[in-house]
């Protein structure tokens, strides 16, 4: 199994999950030109995709959903109350191609299983995904106000996380947002910051070599290398060192990560 985070950030995520048999996209947040484009760099074809994984109705996840989903005739995967909020955001969707996917529960396909489960965001239903294959298990949690020991139940022991680091406090604080965005943000329906996922990585990763992607980085309240650095300073406090088994790496905004193994 192999993955990118083709992009992450306030304006646009999506990430790619593959093997063998199958490909799997988790959300359509960008313009499908832009989607061509970063597909183009990792070498890899939208229209050979096995199907569309949507988290939520936000629009930094479902932007180019409509345009890609008809013009490729990919199956879409969603929630029974994420459907009712996209189906007036992305345009019709012929019927073949809409599939419900309820939360807590797993879907296969051939060796590949996708786990299901719950995050705390305003939305109507959000959820995210922890897809397995041989042993080997790749979380994706990012838009949750907090960490819930029954997420940290799903999520604990992957070998890969893409890992909402959203903000850092201090900058959220003195920024320009208004104050009612500010406490949406920092509120448990909001994003999670970079102490806090530290604080919740620290809680689910095993003493085996795993790599966690900052992901879902705010454009205005933080920057890559102070979401590196708090959440390397975090996890020292709790007893982790990275670079001995847990490896931090960047996302972006408007690049694809590395095509990597899981």
């Amino acid at each position: 199994m192999k993955f990118s985070v083709l992009a992450s950030g306030s304006s646009g995520n999506a990430t790619y999950i593959e093997n063998d048999e199958h490909s799997f996209l988790v959300d359509v947040g960008l313009s499908g030109k832009k989607m061509d484009e970063l597909f183009s760099e990792i070498e890899r074809e939208i229209r050979k995709l096995t199907g569309i994984f949507i988290t939520h109705e936000h629009s930094d996840h479902i932007k180019g959903l409509g345009v890609i989903a008809r013009k490729y005739g990919i199956p879409i995967y969603a929630n029974e109350k994420t459907w009712m909020a996209i189906d007036p955001l992305i345009g019709k969707v012929p019927t073949d191609q809409r599939f419900q996917f309820d939360m807590e529960t797993v879907k296969s396909f051939g060796s590949i299983d996708i786990q299901s489960f719950g995050v705390s965001h305003d939305a109507v239903d959000p959820m995210f995904y922890v897809f397995h294959e041989n042993g080997r298990k790749l979380v994706l949690i990012t838009d949750t106000g907090y960490v819930s020991d029954r997420m940290k139940g799903y999520i604990k022991g992957a070998d890969a996380f893409v890992f909402e680091s959203n903000h850092d406090v201090s900058m959220l604080q003195m920024g320009r947002y208004p104050w009612s965005v500010k406490r949406r943000i920092l509120s448990d329906v909001g994003h999670v910051s970079n102490e806090d996922a530290a604080v919740a990585m620290s809680e689910v990763v095993d003493l085996k070599n795993t790599h966690i992607y900052l992901s879902h980085l705010s454009k205005d309240n933080n920057m890559k290398d102070l979401a590196r650095m708090s959440v390397t300073q975090t996890l020292q406090s709790c007893g982790i060192v990275t670079g001995e088994y847990v490896h931090l790496h960047d996302t972006d905004a408007n690049r694809a990560t590395e095509l990597v193994l899981v």
